[in-house]
């Protein structure tokens, strides 16, 4: 039996395990990145558990991860909100990272939000700025459609031309404006990690045309893309890199960077999703 047939089937089972739970069809995803699983705490949550504790459900062994399943309703609509993901880096092959998608996808899920903690490239940004993912690049070296194509989960060369919705990413900058917050736009660039970016590398990004660099998001937009999805992805720029003055990266400053960022997020998140209809 092959990976494909093995992981369809989990995914089957661990939907029904959750519709069992909910009763209802979520039409909203949200997956959260490195320590920015309290941004939803506007969630009016029905049913919540550990990922441990989901059939199937892989566990995050990042510690700015906590790793919880919610469901509930935020501003009126079904909600699916994972705090905590799954990366490459720690071992995880690229359909067990994107494993929660084809879960969201079974579900009902039209439209996925995501958020990340990003290294800042782009010498206009600065340490706790948001950025609108407009595009990515996908250095991580996989593609979670490699191998057969299921079909009924997606077409077998999905168009990537906009693979974030322009009129969500439109709607967070309006978001921002009312709110005060100035949003960047900018090009993601996803490297599998769990090493940070060397001077030479990042003059590299730079030159490719990336404006943050983490190591996350692209698998999970890939899959989202597939199974039909309308995206909007979201960095929080936890720090600045400058490959003419490297400095040191602590992973502490970043989580707190990050973590002071969530009330922001959202407050983005929750008029985007005010103003989305079903």
């Amino acid at each position: 039996m092959n990976n494909l047939k093995i992981s369809k089937e989990r995914v089957q089972e661990t939907a029904s395990f959750i519709k069992k739970q909910i009763g209802h069809s979520p039409a909203i995803g949200i997956l959260t990145g490195t320590g920015l699983g309290e941004s939803l705490q506007s969630i009016k949550i029905s049913f919540s558990c550990e990922y441990k504790d989901i059939p199937n459900f892989p566990v995050s062994t990042v510690k700015s991860h906590p790793g919880r399943l919610l469901i509930g309703s935020f501003q009126e609509h079904n909600i699916m909100a994972m705090q905590g993901r799954f990366h490459l880096y720690e071992g995880y092959s690229p359909l067990e990272v994107t494993f929660p998608i084809r879960v969201m996808q079974a579900l009902g899920v039209k439209i996925l939000i995501l958020t990340n903690a990003a290294g800042g490239l782009n010498p206009a940004f600065s340490p706790g700025d948001i950025m609108v993912i407009i595009d990515h690049i996908n250095l991580t070296g996989h593609n979670p459609l490699a191998g057969p194509n299921d079909d009924s989960w997606g077409v077998r060369f999905p168009d990537m031309t906009a693979p974030y919705d322009y009129k969500l990413a439109e709607s967070a900058v309006n978001a921002g404006k009312e709110e005060g917050i100035l949003l960047q736009k900018g090009v993601y660039a996803g490297l599998m990690g769990p090493s940070l970016e060397t001077p030479a590398e990042v003059r590299f990004l730079k030159t490719i045309g990336a404006d943050a660099v983490g190591f996350s998001t692209v698998q999970e937009v890939i899959a989202g893309v597939h199974a039909g999805m309308k995206i909007l992805g979201l960095s929080v720029i936890t720090n600045i890199h400058n490959p003419d003055n490297p400095s040191p990266s602590a992973i502490n400053e970043i989580i707190d960077t990050a973590g002071k960022a969530t009330p922001k997020i959202e407050a983005i998140m929750r008029k985007v999703i005010d103003k989305i209809d079903e």
